[in-house]
């Protein structure tokens, strides 16, 4: 669904703060493209595939919850101020909708890029809801790379020849990745292909990877976790012998605890499997800085936790 037909969420206080005068683009002031990324595994995809064409940033750091950011009059000025602005769409940045509806409507360059994705190729919840955590499957995030491309090929048509570089380097990185991540994860015992986590964002991992994937919350944070929803969870840890759950970088781990408390309540000790990265990288510098990075931990996290021995 394309984000300019989503329903309109109520303006955010921030959103007073824009201007109503566009800033002139690149093409009008003979410097680069600045383009500004909202979460950091898609930018670290846009300044791959940009290269030195553009100049890339991004706005949602390490460690910070997309579903719950609410910009500062900082980052407003930033939105406003970026020749374009790329993010991940079907409401994993949903209080900042708002504002790039409102810049879209002045005329900036603006894109959703996991809404460019046929829907056949996503994942809904029981309400219909789209899925936007499509970095968890990597062939999946290969294909928001090749949108990317499209994007920027669009914007940038000078710059077609580099970009056509650059895309077939990360292509072929991301399918090496991919197949190492299915390596990893493959030594899993089949009875313990289970991941309980924090809220319900490894759901295309799951598909890729053959794994069945639990969340406490729902696809966002936003959502409440129901006690009797952690109950029936806890029934199954025990019942099941599942011998590990797993929090998030993003995400408070009360919930996780209350799992492991429910479980040796009831007799079976289920441990801490690790932290992994959800809805952000970690920090810059770091391999887990990178999407890559983000992406290897959490296999080898996963697979160390469940029982199977990583290569």
């Amino acid at each position: 669904m394309n984000f300019f037909k989503n329903p309109i969420f109520p303006f955010l206080t921030a959103l007073l703060l824009l201007s109503g005068c566009r800033q002139p683009d690149a093409s009008e002031s003979g410097d680069r493209m600045t383009i500004l990324v909202t979460v950091g595994m898609l930018t670290d995809i846009v300044r791959t595939v940009a290269g030195d064409t553009a100049d890339v940033s991004g706005l949602i750091g390490e460690g910070v919850d997309p579903h719950l950011f609410s910009p500062s009059a900082a980052d407003v000025r930033r939105i406003q101020s970026a020749d374009a602005v790329l993010f991940v769409g079907h409401h994993l940045e949903g209080r900042l909708q708002p504002v790039f509806e409102r810049q879209a409507a002045q005329g900036k360059r603006v894109a959703a890029l996991a809404e460019r994705i046929p829907e056949e190729k996503l994942l809904l919840d029981e309400d219909d809801n789209i899925d936007p955590h499509l970095w968890m499957d990597v062939s999946l995030w290969a294909d928001v790379a090749r949108e990317v491309h499209a994007v920027l090929a669009d914007w940038l048509p000078d710059a077609r020849e580099t970009l056509d570089q650059n895309l077939a380097v990360l292509l072929a990185d991301l399918e090496t990745l991919d197949r190492e991540v299915m390596e990893i994860l493959g030594g899993i015992p089949e009875e313990r292909r289970i991941l309980i986590t924090a809220h319900d964002a490894f759901g295309y991992l799951g598909r890729r990877y053959n794994l069945e994937v639990m969340g406490i919350q729902g696809m966002s944070t936003d959502s409440e976790a129901g006690l009797r929803h952690i109950n029936a969870l806890v029934a199954k840890i025990v019942e099941r012998r599942i011998p590990a759950v797993f929090t998030e970088s993003t995400v408070a781990d009360r919930n996780v605890r209350a799992l492991i408390e429910g479980a040796a309540s009831r007799g079976h000790t289920v441990r801490m499997g690790g932290e992994l990265y959800s809805d952000a990288m970690g920090a810059p510098g770091t391999p887990e800085g990178t999407y890559a990075g983000m992406i290897r931990h959490n296999a080898r996290t996963l697979a160390e936790a469940l029982g199977a021995q990583t290569p």
